[in-house]
């Protein structure tokens, strides 16, 4: 029998889905692309495949369309952060996150080196990120979060990472901050982790721009089916 074809997905919604790749193999992580593709714009490269594969799992995924997400966190003191980021810079990824902890001075020396390393390499400058306060953190000070955003707009960053439930105060802070947002479960209630998961649905109506989705679609029986149905439910919101 034929394969059954995917659905389309409009161009608006893959955009907006970013495949968290949480594995230390690049054929696997590149065999996760291609199966789910149809539905994912953006690829999220982390520290487990960073670190095992290193430069060539950004090129390998930017040399097949994908925008890549690359989440290492960086936080560290500004000089060696500015470096590091100069060399990030020149990969292609389309956005580096880096940890609103470090300072905005840090934050500022991250988003130089990234803007340095992209113009010396000829390639798109990628978009320093902010993590804010991590989705399987519920003990955060309430306070945290705006002085993390206030941080992130201080040291010159254009996005953040924060839970769904904190995109509204974010926004609320600064209208223009992109928000990308992990933790994304077609059902809460099924995983327990991260403990402010949020579904497709929720997330979407709170504000977020991006939607980092990881074990509801790669962890599933069907992954295609999983991930079909957390596209429908960010085409329906």
């Amino acid at each position: 029998m034929p394969e059954t074809q995917p659905e389309p997905v409009a161009a608006d919604v893959r955009d907006r889905l970013v495949l968290s790749l949480d594995t230390d193999d690049l054929v696997e992580a590149l065999r996760m692309a291609r199966e789910l593709a149809p539905w994912f714009g953006v690829a999220k490269i982390g520290m487990e495949l960073f670190s095992a594969a290193g430069p060539e799992s950004v090129a390998a995924l930017s040399a097949r369309g994908w925008k890549v997400l690359l989440d290492l966190k960086l936080h560290d003191v500004p000089t060696t952060i500015g470096r590091t980021a100069q060399v990030l810079g020149a990969l292609g990824a389309s956005y580096v996150t880096l940890h609103a902890q470090g300072g905005a001075q840090m934050l500022r020396a991250a988003v130089e080196g990234l803007n340095a390393g992209a113009e010396r390499a000829g390639v798109p400058v990628p978009l320093g990120v902010a993590v804010t306060t991590f989705t399987s953190d519920d003990s955060a000070p309430p306070h945290i979060l705006g002085k993390r955003v206030a941080t992130a707009v201080e040291g010159g960053c254009l996005g953040i990472v924060c839970a769904a439930s904190d995109v509204a105060e974010a926004k609320q802070l600064a209208p223009r901050i992109l928000a990308i947002v992990p933790g994304i479960r077609l059902s809460v209630g099924a995983d327990p982790h991260p403990v402010r998961a949020s579904t497709p649905e929720a997330a979407v109506q709170a504000g977020a721009d991006l939607l980092v989705v990881g074990r509801a679609v790669t962890g599933a029986a069907d992954r295609c089916a999983a991930a079909a149905a957390v596209a429908l439910a960010v085409a329906g919101s």
